[in-house]
């Protein structure tokens, strides 16, 4: 199963969330931004670091970079990705599921963060690949 995650700065929310589908779920997965900060936060790398699931090729990126690529499932992880999202193909489904922006905040946030994606995203995404978690 192909994934995208879509948020708008593409530097926290979808860089974890990336990161996450990847390790957990071994789907092929990219993450988007809007209006991207074309720089990952450093605590989104630290709190991935300490998962143990980082990964230099996590980086953040346009949309208008992955617009031509097909993909199974777009997942937008913030308001402002989902009234931003571009339609995609009948065959896409595409899921909402907003996560507090941890930005300017301390490394708890990350982390909270982190956790509420393993609880509420990754199931759903697992549900939807037919993929047994963990």
């Amino acid at each position: 199963m192909k994934v995208l995650i879509l948020c708008t700065a593409n530097s926290c929310r979808s860089i974890i969330a990336e990161a996450l589908v990847k390790a957990y779920l071994g789907y092929q997965v990219k993450s988007a931004g809007s209006k991207p900060r074309y720089e990952v936060n450093p605590l989104a790398k630290k709190v991935l670091e300490e998962e143990g699931i980082w990964s230099e090729e996590f980086y953040s990126k346009s949309l208008e970079d992955v617009l031509d690529e097909d993909f199974d499932v777009v997942v937008t992880v913030c308001d402002n990705a989902k009234e931003e999202c571009p339609l995609f193909p009948k065959r896409t489904k595409v899921l909402h599921i907003p996560f507090e922006d941890p930005d300017k905040k301390g490394f708890d946030a990350f982390i909270r963060i982190k956790e509420e994606m393993k609880r509420r995203l990754l199931p759903s995404l697992a549900v939807i690949g037919q993929k047994p978690l963990f």
